[in-house]
Formats: C-alpha cells, sequence, structure tokens
C-alpha cells in the first residue's frame, strides 16, 4: 500500500508539476494582450497591435500544451485516485465540471476568433474578444483554486453514512475564506511570470539589436507589470494568504517557517538554515529577531506556536521539503522585486534600454518565475499533507487499491518520456516564433 501510494504521488506530481508551466504563462499573458490591444485602440499605433497578435501566437502554443497535459492529469481522479473521486465527486466535481463547461470554452472558442477573426470582426470586436479569452482564463483558475480551497479548508459540506461528502451550501464554496487570498495571490503570481516572459523576449531583442522598437515596448511593458505584480504578490496577498495558514492550520505554518519550538517574547523569522529533524532544530540559522510575530500580527511579541505544540501525527509528512519550497518561493519573490524596481528607476531615467546588466538579468531569471510558482504550489500541497481534504479524508484513504504501483510506475515512466518530447517541440515552435519576431505575422 505504501507503494502505491508513493507512485500514484509521485505520478499527480509529475504531471501537474509540467501542466502548471503552461496555465502560470497564459493567465498573466492574457491580461497583457488586452493591454497591447486597448493600447492600440487608444493611441491607433500598430507597433501595440502587432505586439498583441505575436504574444497571442504565442499563448494559443501554450494553451494548447496545457489542454493536452491536463487531460490526462485530471483522467488520474478515475484511476489512481478514485476513492478519493467517489468519497468527494458530489462537491469537487461542481467546481471541475464548472471550469471545464464555461471556463475553458469561453478560452477556447474566442481565442479561434482573436487569432483568425481580425479583418471580419474589426479592431473593436477584435478586443472584446481578446477580453473575454482573459476572462475564460482567470475564470478557469478561480474555479480551480475553489477545489483547491475546499480541499484546504472544507466548508458547506456534510458527510453521509457511507462516507460520501455531499455540498448542503452551494455559495459556501465560493464564499470560503481561504478562497480569494489564495486565487489573487496565485493570479499575480502568474502576471510575474508573463512579465518575465515579456521584458525577456525584449531584452533579447535590444541585446541582439534586432526588432528595437518592439524589444523596447516588451522590456518597459514586462518591467511594469512585474514590479506592480512582485509588490501585490507579496502583500497584501502573500500575508493575507500566510494569516490564513495561521488560522486553519498552525502546524503547516511552523513547518514552514521552521519554528521548532514556540519562543516567548516574540518569533524571529528565518533567512537561512536547514531542518534537522531529528534534533529538531535548524543548522546554521540566520534569523531575524521578532520579525515574523510583527509580521504576522502586529506586535513585536506576539506568540507564534512551534511544532513542539502539536502532536507528531499532526506534522506535514515532509516538513523539510515544506520549508524549502517556501523559502525558495519567498526568496525568489524577494529578488523580482530588487531587480524590477531597479529596472523601474533605470526606465524612469530613460537608460533602461542601455543598461546591459539589467537587460542580461531580465533574460537570464527567465527561468526563475517557472520555479517560484512550482515551489508556491508544493509549499500549498506539501503543507496540507498527510490529508486530502484538511484533517478529515488522509491521502492513503484516497487511492485506487486496484491500480498496482507496477501499473502507475509504468505510466509515469510513459509519461516522463512523451512530455519531454512534447516541451522540446514546444520550445522548438516558440523559439521559432521568437526568432521570426512580430513583424513576420504581417507577412504571413
Amino acid at each position: 500500500m505504501e507503494d502505491m501510494l508513493f507512485y500514484d504521488r509521485m505520478q499527480f506530481a509529475f504531471t501537474i508539476t509540467f501542466h502548471y508551466l503552461f496555465p502560470q504563462l497564459t493567465m498573466g499573458l492574457s491580461l497583457m494582450i488586452v493591454y497591447f490591444k486597448w493600447k492600440f485602440l487608444r493611441t491607433k499605433i500598430d507597433t501595440y497591435n502587432d505586439a498583441a497578435k505575436f504574444w497571442m501566437k504565442i499563448f494559443a502554443l501554450n494553451f494548447a500544451m496545457g489542454v493536452v497535459t491536463g487531460i490526462p492529469m485530471e483522467f488520474q481522479f478515475g484511476t489512481n485516485w478514485a476513492k478519493f473521486s467517489e468519497l468527494t465527486g458530489g462537491i469537487i466535481g461542481q467546481t471541475l465540471a464548472m471550469e471545464g463547461m464555461f471556463s475553458f470554452f469561453l478560452e477556447s472558442s474566442f481565442l479561434g476568433l482573436f487569432l483568425f477573426g481580425e479583418k471580419l470582426l474589426g479592431h473593436k470586436l477584435h478586443f472584446v474578444t481578446g477580453f473575454l479569452v482573459f476572462l475564460g482564463s482567470w475564470a478557469s483558475g478561480y474555479l480551480i483554486i475553489a477545489t483547491h480551497s475546499w480541499m484546504q479548508h472544507p466548508v458547506g459540506y456534510e458527510i453521509l453514512e457511507n462516507g460520501k461528502f455531499v455540498l448542503n451550501n452551494f455559495s459556501a464554496l465560493f464564499s470560503n475564506p481561504w478562497l480569494l487570498p489564495a486565487y489573487l495571490h496565485n493570479q499575480l503570481a502568474s502576471l510575474i511570470t508573463a512579465s518575465f516572459v515579456v521584458a525577456a523576449i525584449g531584452a533579447f531583442y535590444l541585446l541582439n539589436n534586432k526588432h528595437g522598437e518592439f524589444g523596447k515596448l516588451f522590456v518597459k511593458t514586462g518591467v511594469v507589470f512585474g514590479l506592480v505584480s512582485s509588490i501585490l504578490v507579496a502583500f497584501p496577498t502573500g500575508d493575507w494568504t500566510a494569516k490564513n495558514v495561521v488560522k486553519h492550520q498552525p502546524v503547516t505554518f511552523a513547518a514552514m517557517e521552521g519554528i521548532f519550538e514556540t519562543e516567548k517574547g516574540g518569533s524571529e523569522i528565518i533567512l537561512i538554515g536547514q531542518p534537522d529533524m531529528e534534533n529538531k532544530k535548524l543548522d546554521n540559522k540566520v534569523a531575524v529577531p521578532n520579525i515574523l510575530s510583527f509580521l504576522t500580527y502586529q506586535s513585536w511579541d506576539a506568540e507564534i506556536k512551534g511544532l513542539n505544540e502539536f502532536d507528531k501525527s499532526l506534522y506535514p509528512t515532509n516538513v523539510p521539503g515544506l520549508y524549502y519550497a517556501y523559502h525558495i518561493m519567498v526568496g525568489l519573490g524577494t529578488i523580482f522585486i530588487g531587480l524590477m524596481l531597479a529596472a523601474s528607476i533605470q526606465l524612469y531615467r530613460k537608460r533602461l534600454y542601455k543598461t546591459k546588466w539589467i537587460l542580461w538579468s531580465l533574460l537570464l531569471m527567465l527561468p526563475l518565475p517557472y520555479i517560484a510558482n512550482t515551489t508556491g504550489w508544493y509549499t500549498a500541497e506539501l503543507g496540507r499533507q498527510p490529508w486530502l481534504v484538511y484533517n478529515l479524508l488522509k491521502t492513503g484513504d484516497g487511492i485506487s487499491p486496484t491500480v498496482s504501483s507496477g501499473n502507475t510506475l509504468f505510466t509515469l515512466l510513459g509519461f516522463i518520456g512523451l512530455y519531454l518530447l512534447l516541451g522540446l517541440l514546444f520550445l522548438i515552435l516558440v523559439g521559432k516564433i521568437i526568432n521570426k519576431g512580430p513583424l513576420a505575422l504581417k507577412h504571413n
């Protein structure tokens, strides 16, 4: 049974990690495309319209990859996690069905109109189709995170005698106190990814002395969007999300922050350290006194419970993994703010396009928002373990007893090979679009 659980979790972790590389770009990029199209309607400058169409081609490729990798992931609910689906399908089926029926079809339908309907529709209706693509992608994220939020903080349910969860308050799904901060935090994180991608491609053009007009536009837009989203993802949305964890999952918060012992007179914030689970302490710790108490409760001497306050059976399954995932996310987020702030200062001084070290930084940091988003999701998921539905349904009780560990391992290896090929093909196609540049669209 332990092998089955391990391989089921590994397969889902791999497929969802690979899948989320694509929606995190499309959600943020859809807003930036709407911005480019809106600027064109306001200014009548063709560069903005060309930029919108250029990025929509990359959006379309991302969208296709998200669909291809998302379908096998959802099938796992019926194969590897059939017991979980049987017990909770009456609740999570509501939001997942709404995401498929409404958001996905809204996004996909109007994506086709945006890509191929500009001449037929005219510029104003073309803008509307772009806006509806944005609306569909963000509504999709909302419904998915509504599902995730219920698993983190279950509301509006009752449990029948046969163990099945049923919904007794539909509105509670969407008034869940976990939902809004998690959704806003996630969407701003996706906007960070899109901002860095747009800025990185702009920096690539400027450093190679080609498509200079678009290079400047992409760098400027990416930096402005990136600065705003990097700040907002930390405060207020990150702060709001963390306070939800303190309130509803205090043992998870202690593990995230590396607090082994409750500290009287205020808790320090850990900058660097390595968890030692045997001795229940952090090795090589670098910390700032009392800061965590102030950030959490706005009081310098507020007490935050350590892991010593909780029974060991309540600990997250992988405390070191949770701790490192959280600190990687926070550390990268801090770097994003610093870089985008420096770039914004140079933009204000009208020196950004000639500041090579910033352009190189924007280009080379392209993978880091993907890592930050991934570790952010790992923080949420590792923090909930060993529960599928927090405090109600253990992860081990949700797997399918009839699917052997050998079958799961075999299909996992197949997914790894197939997804690597798909990823390589995706990079080649995107690379060709970037190399040709936005003006190539006019000659197609």
